[in-house]
């Protein structure tokens, strides 16, 4: 994902409730973040709502593992 508003890249791995870990980059299937991409294909732009704001990124890859 790159972030439209500051230029930064970030990759996500969208996994189940018991193994997301947002330190290594695991994001629960369940949280805004995935819900906002499940479903999304590269280039298309995403705005995620988070608690603090919204976020637009560009998905640069995705990848099925």
């Amino acid at each position: 994902l790159l972030n439209l508003d500051n230029d930064e890249e970030v990759t996500y791995k969208i996994v189940g409730d018991d193994e997301a870990d947002i330190k290594v980059n695991k994001i629960s299937v369940y949280s805004p973040v995935a819900r906002s991409l499940i479903g999304k294909q590269q280039d298309d732009v995403v705005l995620i709502q988070i608690p603090s704001g919204q976020i637009e990124y560009e998905i640069l890859s995705v990848e099925h593992l």
